[in-house]
């Protein structure tokens, strides 16, 4: 009986409060890193506007990065095998690289 105990995934009770329920628009990433932490800073541009603010940062330890990053493959897959393949134009369109006409680097 023990050993089905320890077979069983634990619960996770998490919360989510109505101010982060919200979500916060981003259309804009940079992302960071030093040997010990991935720093994501989400950034919303307006078109036409010279100066953007960063409107969250998360900060992950390199291992929770690469999890993050198989998460989103797999989430990207399944909603490209129920909708259509997510196409990206900027990317598609040389010297065009960033949303709004902005060039700059590190950018996702």
């Amino acid at each position: 009986m023990a050993d089905d105990k320890k077979a069983l995934p634990q619960q996770l009770d998490i919360e989510l409060s109505a101010e982060v329920a919200d979500g916060i628009y981003s259309n804009m990433a940079i992302i960071s890193h030093s040997t010990s932490e991935f720093v994501l800073d989400f950034i919303r541009m307006a078109p036409g506007m010279p100066k953007a603010k960063v409107k969250s940062r998360i900060i992950l330890t390199p291992e929770h990065a690469k999890r993050l990053l198989l998460s989103l493959q797999d989430n990207i897959r399944k909603y490209e095998s129920n909708f259509d393949e997510i196409q990206i134009p900027h990317l598609q369109t040389p010297g065009k690289d960033f949303p709004f006409g902005f060039n700059g680097g590190g950018q996702a």
